[in-house]
């Protein structure tokens, strides 16, 4: 299980390796961890270098005192990036993940390639929605995150995976993650998305070939959050993902594979024909 101390934080993460590949850097969502883009490595890591870690708090790293803002974590994932020798590199984000890939792209072009923005916003989190989430937070805390998980598979899913009979035993088993996760880092990692501050105008200096996927089902950032940055980010690509909520890479696996081969794809026959 390797891990690597950056910013202050030992940050586990999982190397497909590989000498000579172009590298992607996957940042999971809040309240999950890097194996939320299991599929996309296993379609991936034979054409691509791939690295997922867990921020900090979260999945194995390490659960800090302190250091949750999304300041921080930003940071931490530079730290990352380049302690592994993974710059430039394509950087795949979802929700808080976004959060991160757009600091770096906005802040930091040196260390990537190209942006892939899943679920995510450049916004603060809406007044409305803070009350709730503070209180959801409060019980975790106290008691762990499973026995809130049948309130927060509403925002983190859509209605398709909610409903399919098919995937009951996959959200059985995102809610035993849930239940098994340390509910002081899981409480801290929330806590520091929902008091984050908006980038939304530092977004316009992000120059890298950008790509934002939504589900059309997310209610936790609504697909006008995704608009909003594809309207600031010149030349960035808007792709609305047909029955997916909150959670696209695990939900609707093949559609955001595909999505992502064909980005990468284009921007190597861009290069060649250059």
């Amino acid at each position: 299980m390797p891990k690597i101390r950056v910013n202050g934080a030992n940050l586990y993460y999982e190397d497909t390796g590989g000498q000579g590949k172009e590298t992607i850097v996957f940042s999971h969502g809040v309240l999950f961890n890097c194996h939320q883009f299991d599929a996309q490595v296993a379609a991936l890591s034979e054409r691509y270098r791939c690295i997922a870690y867990d921020h900090r708090g979260q999945g194995q790293s390490e659960v800090t005192k302190d250091g949750y803002d999304m300041e921080t974590v930003y940071e931490d994932a530079a730290a990352l990036i380049h302690a592994l020798n993974a710059e430039p590199c394509h950087f795949v984000g979802l929700s808080m993940g976004g959060f991160v890939g757009m600091r770096l792209a906005a802040r930091r072009p040196e260390l990537i390639k190209s942006l892939i923005l899943l679920e995510t916003t450049a916004d603060m989190e809406p007044e409305e929605n803070v009350p709730k989430y503070k209180m959801l937070t409060y019980i975790a805390r106290f008691f762990g995150t499973g026995i809130v998980a049948d309130r927060i598979m509403p925002i983190m899913f859509g209605q398709k995976f909610l409903n399919d009979p098919h995937r009951a035993k996959n959200r059985d088993e995102i809610k035993r993650q849930w239940s098994a996760a340390n509910r002081i880092g899981a409480t801290r990692a929330v806590t520091g998305v929902v008091n984050r501050r908006g980038i939304y105008e530092e977004i316009s200096n992000i120059v890298v070939p950008t790509l934002i996927m939504v589900g059309d089902q997310d209610v936790a950032t609504v697909p006008e959050k995704s608009k909003r940055i594809h309207d600031k980010i010149r030349g960035s690509k808007l792709v609305t993902i047909p029955g997916a909520g909150h959670s696209s890479s695990m939900e609707e696996p093949d559609f955001v594979n595909e999505q992502i081969r064909s980005f990468l794809g284009s921007m190597k026959s861009a290069a060649f024909a250059g």
